[in-house]
């Protein structure tokens, strides 16, 4: 389970990584909060931060589920796609967000195949043990 836990943890890393670079972002354009809008650069960031934000919600909760009834290397190993696919995403959207669909592929997909992985994994376990 620790390498369930680790991609846990280095999922959170990055998130908090991508905060610093929209502050970074922040700063580099003036913009002071709370806008969001004014500089292409900045809402570049702050839309890779938003949306790794919005999918981390389904990651973390889908990747521990699955970890619970499936082999932990079998779910890092899929938990590591989606953070690559973070890191694809953020270098796609603020270079040109036209590219961004693979780095979104990457993370959403992993995302689904661990929520498919949980609800199996729960299903067999009711069936198993009777309720």
């Amino acid at each position: 389970m620790q390498y369930v836990e680790l991609v846990a943890i280095v999922a959170i890393l990055q998130f908090f990584f991508f905060g610093a670079m929209t502050g970074k972002a922040r700063a580099l354009s003036g913009i002071k909060a709370p806008a969001i809008s004014g500089d292409e650069g900045f809402e570049r960031m702050y839309r890779v931060q938003m949306n790794t934000l919005e999918t981390l919600i389904a990651f973390l909760p889908a990747l521990f589920l699955a970890g619970k009834y499936w082999s932990p290397l079998l779910v890092a190993g899929i938990g590591t796609i989606y953070i690559i696919g973070r890191f694809v995403f953020w270098r796609a959207y603020v270079t040109e967000p036209s590219t961004r669909a693979l780095g979104f592929m990457l993370s959403i997909l992993p995302t689904f195949a661990l929520i498919a992985l949980a609800l199996v994994g729960i299903v067999l376990s009711l069936i198993n043990y009777g309720g």
